[in-house]
């Protein structure tokens, strides 16, 4: 109870004062409104529909119903010489799965989190499938949204990967003008498009957002004090797992460096701006503090907090 020096409760009407300082000013902490029910359903469609509609475009870039623009070459242009190799070190399927593990360890994450929370006195109880939600969805927004802007800049760009002249196999060219944009392509017709999305690397891209992000992730959740290296261990680890994808993809000849180079800053940039900005990782709660103005005839007010 909140008692003034005369003994009378205090005069503060709000349930939510936390405490009374001297001048009979009431301090209280704005606690964020609960939402309805209902209107966290809306809110939930609504985060759905954000990712649904960067999925949507991406998805389309993705299976090729949008060809990139046709472009031209120098004729002594050594960097679109490169042999064409088959095999890649590090597949299509391979760099999804390393996604696809990232969101199966931030789960993880989130199902020991909630257990230590409920273990905790002092803890928030919060529920598996809304703490997973709040990590979970920010993450794969922020990959599609990531893999959206590779495919746009491959589309838009146009530069040839290092392996074009291999598969294009050109005729009906003239090398006297030095730039050559008049050509016919007798390769591959599905080949021949593939080899016009070299900018930038969508392997180097990926990975990077993937592992930069997981490491974020790992920075908060991975408190445990008892060995203080291993945690930057595991990070350094996921680093080096993203650029070895990348440079496999100079090795390979599907992209220049420059390309890998640009990757490798676009996805983590994204991996920065989801996991500061968007997701509630970093985030502390503040609370907000209103002073009301005190009685003239209760100049001091004292409390039990």
């Amino acid at each position: 109870m909140h008692l003034t020096p005369g003994g009378a409760p205090d005069w503060c009407p709000d349930p939510r004062v936390l405490k009374v300082t001297v001048g009979g000013h009431c301090v209280r902490s704005e606690s964020k409104t609960k939402a309805s029910r209902g209107s966290k359903k809306w809110l939930i469609l609504l985060d759905l529909l954000c990712l649904f509609a960067v999925l949507t475009p991406f998805l389309i870039f993705e299976f090729g119903l949008i060809a990139p623009i046709h472009r031209g070459f120098f004729c002594d242009d050594n960097s679109i010489r490169f042999p064409f190799m088959r095999e890649e070190t590090v597949s299509d399927t391979m760099l999804v799965s390393v996604g696809f593990i990232a969101g199966i360890i931030i789960v993880l994450g989130e199902c020991h989190w909630v257990n230590k929370q409920r273990r905790s006195e002092s803890g928030p109880r919060e529920g598996y499938l809304s703490s997973i939600y709040r990590q979970l969805l920010p993450f794969l927004f922020g990959m599609s949204l990531g893999q959206l802007l590779t495919n746009v800049a491959k589309l838009s760009v146009g530069r040839l990967r290092p392996y074009f002249l291999a598969v294009c196999q050109p005729i009906a060219f003239n090398c006297t003008a030095g730039f050559v944009e008049d050509y016919t392509c007798t390769g591959d017709p599905s080949a021949i498009t593939e080899a016009r999305k070299s900018f930038y690397s969508g392997h180097a891209s990926l990975a990077m957002y993937a592992m930069l992000y997981l490491s974020f992730y790992l920075q908060v959740r991975m408190a445990w004090s008892g060995a203080r290296l291993l945690r930057p261990l595991v990070q350094f680890v996921l680093i080096i797992v993203a650029l070895y994808i990348g440079f496999t993809r100079i090795s390979d000849h599907r992209h220049h460096p420059s390309d890998v180079a640009v990757g490798y800053l676009q996805g983590a940039l994204v991996a920065y701006w989801v996991a500061f900005h968007i997701s509630s990782l970093f985030r502390r709660n503040r609370s907000q503090t209103i002073s009301i103005p005190p009685r003239p005839d209760s100049p001091e007010t004292f409390t039990n907090c």
